[in-house]
């Protein structure tokens, strides 16, 4: 007997995914390099055994909820978390989005914003940025002209650390609201910005934000983000989540991490200044760049380098260092992205670019 056939809008698509390969210094994947707090990784342990296990989780992850929400000063209504802001991502298209509706990006940018978007059925609208990676009004008027019902955007943006300003997202947040179209603002990378849309989120506002305890939180193994929305966006969603999707470990230790508030501070500002440091060595270098406001650099060798993108990434991956490889995206010809690391790792990284492209 034969399975079904895939659905015909999905034979095409590949699963998105970025490499994993053994090497001494991995930048690939926009990760933390410094471990949670060992005081986390002690009460964490401690608490796993008060969990009961034979028991199904709390459906509802109120504590949870009402940490983040202390945490964003909103209330608990206005929060829903999930297995990583991907998951949350995903149930807004399940909910908002689907067959005969449509969903805008603006590329270059996140991946998976596109492809949840034809996992979900929904239709792709696509904008190009300029040639700064920024997004010009006309382009929003010539998305908008085409009625879509949720528009992505990214700040800081993944892949070019580009971050919008508050007036220009206030600004699409009112022609949003207008139109009435959802807008969800994908901040992964937003502590390591100087804003937040957080701010612009109230009842009734028609914008949801998504964040992630991957990055600043260095939880990337637990697979935990949320969305601080409007209650009204907040219930909808909860009807495409599966019941107890949440489990109790995640619970717990999303919990336990907002207790280390300060410990997630100093990691910012360390990895901060870090991207200052790798983008001040990287002027000196044959290398463009794009100014960033995350915890990466998009960079590419320039024609006087007298060597391709690829081939420098080959040549940083035969030196046991892993970057991510972007030349084969949208507009991205050419280009790397490196995560910034430790400093040590940082040091290694410019020490055998800059012996490459000597």
């Amino acid at each position: 007997m034969k399975l079904p056939k895939i659905r015909d809008d999905l034979s095409m698509l590949d699963g998105y995914h970025s490499p994993q390969v053994d090497v001494k210094i991995r930048l690939n994947t926009n990760e933390s390099p410094i471990a949670p707090p060992d005081r986390w990784v002690e009460d964490l342990s401690a608490e796993l055994k008060n969990i009961s296990w034979n028991r199904y989780p709390d459906r509802e992850a109120n504590q949870l909820h009402t940490d983040i929400a202390k945490f964003h000063n909103v209330g608990p209504d206005m929060v829903l978390a999930a297995n990583g802001s991907n998951e949350v991502l995903q149930s807004l298209l399940l909910t908002y989005g689907g067959f005969g509706r449509k969903a805008a990006v603006f590329e270059p940018t996140y991946a998976l914003h596109s492809h949840i978007s034809a996992l979900t059925g929904t239709e792709l609208i696509v904008g190009e940025c300029n040639e700064n990676f920024a997004i010009e009004n006309e382009t929003i008027e010539g998305v908008l002209e085409q009625h879509p019902s949720v528009l992505f955007l990214c700040s800081p943006n993944n892949p070019t650390g580009i971050t919008a300003t508050r007036d220009f997202i206030e600004s699409i947040v009112e022609r949003c609201a207008e139109i009435g179209i959802l807008l969800i603002i994908d901040e992964a990378y937003g502590e390591f910005s100087d804003w937040s849309a957080i701010d612009l989120v109230r009842e009734g506002s028609k914008i949801a934000v998504t964040k992630t305890f991957s990055k600043t939180w260095s939880m990337a193994g637990i697979r935990l983000g949320y969305m601080v929305a409007a209650q009204e966006i907040i219930e909808s969603v909860r009807t495409v989540i599966l019941p107890y999707h949440l489990d109790s470990l995640k619970q717990v230790a999303g919990s336990y991490a907002l207790r280390h508030i300060s410990e997630m501070n100093s990691r910012v500002e360390l990895l901060v200044q870090e991207r200052e440091r790798v983008s001040r060595k990287l002027l000196e270098l044959p290398i463009q760049q794009w100014p960033s406001g995350a915890n990466f650099i998009l960079f590419r060798p320039t024609n006087s380098a007298k060597i391709t993108g690829s081939e420098l990434w080959e040549a940083l991956l035969e030196r046991s260092i892993l970057v991510r490889n972007c030349s084969s995206w949208s507009r991205l010809e050419g280009c790397l992205r490196v995560t910034i690391g430790t400093p040590e790792e940082n040091d290694s990284f410019l020490e055998h670019l800059e012996a490459i492209l000597e």
